[in-house]
């Protein structure tokens, strides 16, 4: 499947100059855990970075900074790690578990942002494929009463200890 039909959409973003205080009211408001950084193009926002609440906590809060003298752009660590829309689940995966992120911003052909990929939205998929292949043998069992008829009973044949000799109806 590809990330596409699994991300989320709705992607509440910043730009890098916000401050961390800024960003902090942006999550409250908008009840999420976590802003995907942008820079504004002709074409669209493509992701420079993300922020989330743990950054907000153990990069301001815990250090006793003013958020005010913070922007996104001090908290942004490293290269964005971004996956195209038309990616497998899988490569996803990967690309999370190598680089250690739970969330992925989702990218189109043209590197604009168009969604987030996050650990749950993986979660979520995966469950449900789980959950499919669970009932296969639920459904096999009720394929196998509904088109075969009763195994006639069989017996052990006391001859050479034959097994599986079917006993005679009569």
């Amino acid at each position: 499947m590809h990330i596409g039909q699994i991300c989320t959409r709705s992607v509440v973003t910043c730009t890098s100059g916000a401050s961390a205080l800024e960003l902090a009211r942006l999550m409250r408001d908008r009840h999420v855990g976590d802003l995907i950084v942008v820079a504004e193009h002709e074409d669209g926002a493509r992701p420079v970075g993300i922020v989330t609440d743990r950054d907000l906590v153990v990069l301001v809060v815990a250090k006793g900074v003013d958020p005010e003298l913070l922007r996104a752009e001090d908290l942004v660590t490293g290269d964005v790690v971004t996956v195209a829309e038309s990616d497998d689940v899988h490569a996803a995966i990967g690309a999370m578990r190598s680089k250690g992120v739970r969330r992925l911003p989702v990218v189109d052909a043209h590197r604009r942002l168009v969604g987030v990929l996050t650990a749950d939205d993986v979660a979520r998929h995966l469950a449900a494929e789980l959950t499919g292949m669970a009932s296969i043998a639920e459904q096999q069992v009720e394929r196998e009463y509904a088109t075969r008829e009763p195994v006639a009973h069989w017996q052990r044949s006391s001859s050479k200890g034959g097994v599986g000799k079917r006993a005679s109806a009569g």
